[in-house]
């Protein structure tokens, strides 16, 4: 299926490829007919995990008809976005990692702003993992983007230097893993088993398949934390919504689920994982982003999540860093009362609204 014909996805929204570093990038893109020869201000919106451009179908219409061009890229690794150099149409856990890490992330970014024509852009917008990803973009190249929109994921700062020491995993990795093994029952850390060689396979061979599994794992059940020795689908298993929930659920229907399941059962999991969560667990490719120690997100900042997410809190303390620290100058941190992580999906309306409030102060 053509992804312009993509169930949900409104009318006059083009989907193409752009050839930008290593990659033939898919984005999705949508502007206002164009009056004289001033452009349109830019307006980029980037997914997180597991999720593709398509995760922005409810926004990416109003916020062109607000008078924005809208432009919304798979990221490296996800969906019908492409690395040409690889050889290989599927991604494996012993490929290569350095094109995931962060810098190389923002420079994906840059590029497809230059590509596109562009010097500056009015908003970064990302969710979840797509919330680091603009995060650095604002941090690195403030004056490429103009303001920064994070959400459902904080914030918190670079890392420290590592004064006078080799570097170091992240000061949390003990705790998410010897702590959580010796509690009854014995947990693990869901960022550290994203990280292993298995995980890819245990989602994208889901035991009742992968429509059922994303449907739980949608849901959002108690997965951070998860049992010692279960696979991601056996720790959602069980906690998706009853067939009734699924039929009044007007924020993903089946049609639209079946997306997410076409998508990853041809590309699995691995893109994502390794830029998600292994070049995050690793001091080998988290030590680069020590050279931005102490520096600030400059520019006009908002945080939007959902009030039911869990999500905002779970890094203790990570809320006070990113509004207090992280970000200079942060005007607005919103969570949205009836929506959990997905919240540019479930309450679309109310997210349109913030953005369009958000982006019109510049105006």
């Amino acid at each position: 299926m053509s992804a312009s014909n993509w169930p949900g996805l409104p009318k006059g929204i083009q989907s193409r490829t752009v050839s930008i570093n290593d990659l033939e990038m898919h984005v999705l893109e949508a502007s206002p007919p164009i009056t004289g020869t001033s452009k349109l201000p830019l307006v980029i919106l980037l997914h997180g995990f597991p999720e593709l451009s398509y995760s922005w179908r409810k926004i990416i219409g109003p916020l062109s008809d607000a008078g924005y061009h809208v432009v919304v890229p798979d990221q490296r690794g996800y969906g019908r976005t492409k690395i040409v150099q690889s050889g290989s149409t599927t991604i494996k856990y012993e490929d290569d990692l350095s094109p995931y890490r962060m810098t190389n992330l923002v420079k994906d970014i840059v590029t497809l702003v230059y590509t596109l024509g562009y010097e500056s852009v009015a908003a970064i917008v990302g969710h979840d993992f797509g919330s680091r990803v603009a995060a650095w973009c604002a941090l690195i190249r403030p004056d490429l983007f103009k303001s920064v929109v994070l959400m459902s994921s904080t914030f918190a700062g670079p890392p420290k230097l590592s004064l006078g020491k080799a570097p170091t995993s992240p000061d949390f990795k003990k705790v998410v893993t010897e702590d959580l093994a010796v509690l009854t029952p014995p947990r693990k850390h869901y960022w550290f088993y994203y990280s292993t060689p298995e995980a890819n396979a245990h989602m994208t061979n889901a035991p009742g398949g992968l429509q059922v599994f994303l449907r739980e794992y949608y849901h959002l059940p108690h997965y951070y934390v998860m049992p010692l020795d279960a696979t991601m689908p056996e720790a959602v298993h069980g906690f998706g919504p009853s067939t009734e929930e699924i039929q009044r659920n007007a924020w993903l229907t089946e049609e639209e689920l079946i997306v997410y399941a076409t998508e990853y059962a041809r590309t699995g999991f691995q893109g994502g994982l390794n830029s998600a969560y292994r070049v995050n667990t690793s001091a080998a490719w988290s030590s680069e982003l020590e050279l931005f120690s102490g520096k600030q997100i400059d520019v006009p900042a908002m945080f939007l999540a959902g009030k039911q997410d869990w999500n905002t809190y779970k890094l203790p303390g990570a809320v006070e860093a990113m509004r207090g620290r992280a970000c200079k100058n942060m005007e607005d941190f919103v969570l949205i009362d009836g929506a959990g992580h997905w919240v540019q999906q479930e309450q679309s309306d109310r997210v349109v609204e913030h953005l369009v409030r958000f982006l019109g102060k510049r105006q």
